[in-house]
């Protein structure tokens, strides 16, 4: 009963894959269809040409060797001929044709599946990002629509070779039902047995690719950061090449140690699959000599059986093992489908932004991180009017970037609510909703495009809006000095003319690309810190102008943001512990907020700033 819940399942993947491949393709490139009808049109002309074609020649020179005449069987016996270079021709263009078709649309099918991978990552739930699980769907996706699979071209390029094989086949059968009927049961008793030893391989294909598929994972990791150069300042000052090397070899030895067990379970079944290829085709040769030699075939037709076993043999086996490894293939490629459908984290709601002012609730928030047991966060309290400047501080852990996941809905809570405007904010179009935020997070990330991209992203452009940002900034006169100036590439990933930033430069265009989007709520998570405590101060100060009547939050470990603000939270114990005005805070002789700025109050001096 397993086994055909087994077969019934693997019958379903296999529809479901091959169906959807189909609409990519009916969708994109319709033109690969007819380039498989094409090939059909091709492999019935190969089997013309190879079972029945000679046949007809040898009978017409027998004719001739016996004494009938000649003229007639040899002007017979040259149309067959040119009739065959003819065929063997129009067969080799059509074959040609469609195999360059078919490389140039397996080329544009794996971009395609690349970028509709990548679209789909991209979109999502932030959740997902950091979850083990859903990065393992996403890298047996990856792997399983590359060289597992093939992909497209792979799983329709199997599909097209059984319906191929099952038209041959059923004209083959005719031609050995009306000469040498024998040779069908022998050809399928090989084929049975056949069949066995190749799903006993197949199994442990699938085997071996759940278990790489984790190693395959951390193996691609640890490659990519050797040899990618951010990292290379860490590697050599920490002498760490000989611990990833370490970790490497490991992960490769672990890989060929899977390959060769593979290899060791897989050879039993060869051999058994070479030996009985060995009988079928002594039984088929034997037969059909007995049935020249008795004359009841002529030597055309024996040389038409020997083609047609031969052909019957590899269509049925091409057959079986073409849904074999259409099924293999269908396997590896349905993880790509199931990354497509992974579940969604979040409830998305469907509710537009009003463009007006915009006061934010926390309503007794708590939350934990999904697949973890300890809160980050316990109900939380806080209100946050429009326009109004709120600094967040508190000691590492604290919970004041949660806080602000929790606010851009990169997670949903796991107790209370947060509201924009009196509504809870899962009841928003989320791609209306995160339009509210501008957000510098202290891990932010520039991208290896050009300078002015990595400011406007998917804003409209405007040169002029684009340099004063970056005058207010502080980067206007280092851009200048740029090669290409707002052109000019960052990083050396894809031009070794790009610019390598230094590490202020980086926050200030973050900063920039913060500005530029000018949307009504704007959130700095720490990105200053590689800035001393006065350039921090100068950049905060600035800011704080910039943003003007727009709500904003900034979170530091320095307190210097904290002079501009309107209201204060300090985080601790998994709470807002303390809150107010810098004023009422630093009143508190025994309270957190009044030991911390006591504690940096040399850097904000005035005089010193």
């Amino acid at each position: 009963m397993s086994k055909e819940k087994d077969t019934k399942k693997e019958l379903h993947l296999c529809v479901e894959t091959v169906s959807f491949m189909l609409k990519i393709v009916c969708k994109e490139k319709p033109q690969l269809i007819v380039l498989y009808v094409l090939r059909i049109f091709a492999d019935i002309m190969e089997k013309v040409q190879d079972v029945l074609l000679p046949k007809f020649i040898i009978d017409e020179l027998v004719l001739v060797l016996s004494g009938a005449d000649v003229s007639q069987h040899m002007k017979s016996a040259a149309f067959y001929v040119v009739f065959t270079i003819l065929l063997q021709l129009l067969k080799n263009v059509i074959k040609n044709i469609t195999f360059q078709w078919e490389n140039v649309l397996a080329e544009w099918f794996d971009e395609y599946i690349d970028l509709q991978m990548a679209d789909h990552a991209m979109r999502m739930d932030y959740e997902h990002t950091e979850n083990p699980k859903a990065l393992e769907v996403l890298n047996k996706a990856k792997e399983g629509m590359s060289w597992y699979s093939g992909g497209v071209i792979g799983v329709l390029g199997n599909f097209y070779t059984v319906i191929s094989n099952v038209i041959v086949m059923l004209g083959v059968i005719t031609v050995i039902a009306l000469t040498c009927p024998l040779l069908i049961p022998v050809q399928l008793l090989a084929l049975v047995i056949i069949v066995y030893f190749g799903l006993k391989n197949k199994q442990i294909d699938v085997e071996s690719f759940l278990r790489l598929a984790k190693v395959n994972r951390m193996f691609t990791y640890i490659f990519w950061e050797m040899s990618d150069y951010k990292y290379g300042k860490d590697i050599r000052l920490y002498g760490s090449k000989e611990m990833m090397g370490r970790k490497a070899r490991g992960l490769s030895d672990e890989m060929c140690g899977a390959w060769r067990e593979q290899a060791e379970r897989q050879r039993v079944n060869s051999w058994g699959i070479d030996i009985v290829n060995s009988f079928r085709d002594g039984i088929s040769y034997f037969y059909i000599g007995f049935l020249a030699l008795t004359k009841r075939i002529s030597i055309g037709d024996f040389s038409m059986c020997i083609a047609a076993a031969s052909s019957l043999y590899w269509s049925l086996y091409n057959i079986v093992n073409g849904f074999m490894d259409l099924s293999r293939r269908c396997n590896y490629a349905h993880n790509y489908l199931e990354f497509l459908s992974y579940p969604e984290a979040m409830v998305k709601g469907d509710k537009t932004v009003v463009d007006d002012t915009h006061e934010i609730r926390f309503s007794h928030v708590s939350f934990k991180y999904p697949r973890s047991e300890k809160y980050v966060l316990r109900d939380i309290n806080l209100t946050i009017k429009s326009g109004q400047h709120l600094a967040v501080v508190g000691l590492n852990g604290a919970g004041k970037t949660t806080m602000i996941k929790l606010l851009c809905r990169l997670y949903d809570v796991t107790e209370g609510e947060i509201l924009i405007d009196g509504i809870n904010i899962k009841e928003y179009s989320q791609e209306e909703y995160r339009k509210l935020f501008a957000v510098v997070f202290q891990d932010f990330q520039l991208f290896a495009f050009p300078l002015k991209d990595n400011v406007i992203l998917d804003q409209e452009e405007d040169e002029k809006k684009l340099w004063s940002i970056l005058a207010q900034v502080g980067l206007k006169e280092d851009v200048k000095k740029l090669a290409e100036k707002e052109n000019t590439l960052i990083f050396k990933s894809y031009d070794e003319n790009g610019v390598e930033l230094s590490g202020g430069q980086q926050q200030k265009l973050a900063i920039a690309r913060a500005l530029y989007r000018n949307a009504p709520i704007v959130i700095l998570d720490e990105p200053t810190a590689a800035l001393d405590p006065v350039a921090e101060y100068e950049i905060y100060k600035q800011f704080n102008a910039l943003v003007g009547g727009k709500t904003a939050i900034y979170i530091s470990h320095r307190l210097s943001s904290c002079k501009f603000c309107d209201r204060i939270a300090v985080f601790a114990g998994e709470t807002i512990a303390e809150y107010g005005t810098h004023e009422e805070l630093v009143g508190k002789t025994d309270g957190i907020y009044a030991e911390m700025f006591a504690a940096q109050a040399q850097y904000y001096v005035e005089a010193q700033v």
